[in-house]
């Protein structure tokens, strides 16, 4: 009779013999959101990671990649193996990284916007939307004047981030970019809710 029961539970519910599942991916409310802002740069490469929970923002990690290598190719290599990781282990749900402006130097900007490809590359090829800031805008948001230094800005990111440890000044941008994203996103909601309600 055992067998009989056995037999029956898996032809019909497969499942019931198996209670062991594998482990599910991180399920966020639809008002949760986690982060991830870079500031690119060839020689180093800041991000950090917020997660938006309703009105709260908290943070999640931060760090900066160290390109490895002379020759560029693997440089760009380096640092794309690197970003590979922190997306695996940290699994953010958007990617906001700051634009590139030319400057004098036009072989280091030609660098820099080479860079930027391999990194907005990562987060495109888990299917993750990309968004774009510039620096003045990400400073406007987060501090409140376009023109802030990074010593303002750092002071403005460890206040909406109580007790976070911020691995340096790329770090820091990078922490920076994410918070002007989070705030985007949530009036962005805010926005749609409005429309939607209007609408109803």
């Amino acid at each position: 009779m055992v067998l009989l029961y056995f037999n029956f539970w898996s032809i019909f519910f497969p499942w019931k013999m198996f209670p062991f599942r594998a482990i599910p991916k991180r399920k966020t409310k639809a008002s949760r959101m986690r982060v991830i802002g870079i500031d690119p740069g060839l020689r180093k490469t800041g991000w950090g990671i917020v997660d938006v929970n309703g009105s709260k923002l908290s943070h999640v990690g931060n760090g900066v990649c160290m390109s490895v290598g002379d020759d560029l190719a693997y440089r760009l290599c380096s640092l794309y193996d690197q970003l590979r990781v922190v997306f695996a282990e940290y699994l953010p749900e958007t990617a906001a990284v700051e634009k590139t402006f030319v400057n004098k130097d036009g072989a280091g900007t030609l660098k820099l916007g080479q860079a930027r490809g391999v990194i907005m590359l990562v987060p495109a090829q888990l299917g993750l939307p990309v968004a774009e800031y510039a620096p003045n805008s990400v400073k406007k948001v987060v501090v409140g004047a376009g023109h802030a230094d990074k010593k303002q800005v750092e002071y403005m990111v460890r206040l909406q981030l109580p007790g976070v440890k911020i691995a340096g000044e790329d770090a820091s941008d990078a922490l920076a970019i994410a918070l002007c994203h989070a705030h985007h996103a949530k009036f962005a909601g805010r926005l749609e809710a409005a429309i939607a309600k209007a609408e109803a």
